[in-house]
């Protein structure tokens, strides 16, 4: 029976968040269970356990008395939330030019081939290529912060990075966002092998204010739900 149930909200969990990165469940959209379960073809129980899943990762919030919503970064001080990001992911690789290893060098460059894949052979606005950029973009960061060995950063790291890296997940990469975000991928792989901090640095704040004005640029045209 547990084998079942976990089988059941993941594949709940999958279907939900693909719609949620997709927008077929919008910003804001209210998520009931009964709803829900009946909609997507499982009992609430998958479905409550799947939405905890989604509100841990920041894509769902829960609102007492109301119910669970998809959460709404219309809502964000989208502005605010990437300079800052800009400043805290600038100072992580600056550190990282000069502590990064040559393996992780590697792995970054592998991750940057399968993004290079994912953005090259699957369509900009659906739900799975969107995903899997996400969860690659993720993994990238993530390693460059684990290279510049600053635990102390990661507190900050946690709601200035990740939070800005869900926003993007909730809108669709076009293609030049792709292009540009690959591009300079490739540039901070060799700003670290040649161990220069001024150029990953500028490298970073370049790649982080380039995606606060695209999300901007989506916020003007696509205003939030009513």
């Amino acid at each position: 029976m547990t084998v079942n149930l976990e089988g059941a909200a993941d594949q709940a969990y999958r279907l939900l968040r693909h719609d949620i990165v997709g927008g077929i469940l919008p910003a804001g959209a209210h998520l009931a269970e009964t709803d829900l379960a009946e909609q997507y073809g499982f009992s609430r129980t998958p479905i409550r356990e799947s939405l905890r899943r989604l509100q841990s990762e920041g894509l769902v919030e829960v609102i007492p008395h109301r119910g669970a919503r998809v959460i709404d970064w219309h809502n964000f001080d989208v502005e605010g939330i990437y300079d800052l990001r800009a400043a805290v992911e600038a100072f992580i690789a600056r550190r990282a030019a000069v502590r990064v290893s040559m393996q992780r060098i590697t792995e970054l460059a592998a991750l940057c081939d399968e993004m290079e894949l994912v953005s090259e052979s699957g369509e900009p606005g659906d739900p799975d290529t969107v995903t899997r950029f996400a969860e690659l973009n993720a993994e990238f960061h993530g390693g460059i912060a684990e290279a510049a060995e600053a635990n102390y950063v990661i507190p900050a790291r946690t709601v200035l990075v990740m939070l800005p890296l869900i926003v993007q997940a909730l809108h669709q990469y076009a293609p030049l966002g792709y292009s540009r975000s690959n591009r300079h991928h490739r540039e901070l792989l060799d700003a670290f092998i040649a161990r220069d901090p001024d150029w990953a640095e500028t490298v970073m704040r370049g790649h982080v204010l380039s995606s606060k004005a695209a999300i901007l640029a989506q916020l003007v045209t696509s205003p939030a739900e009513k």
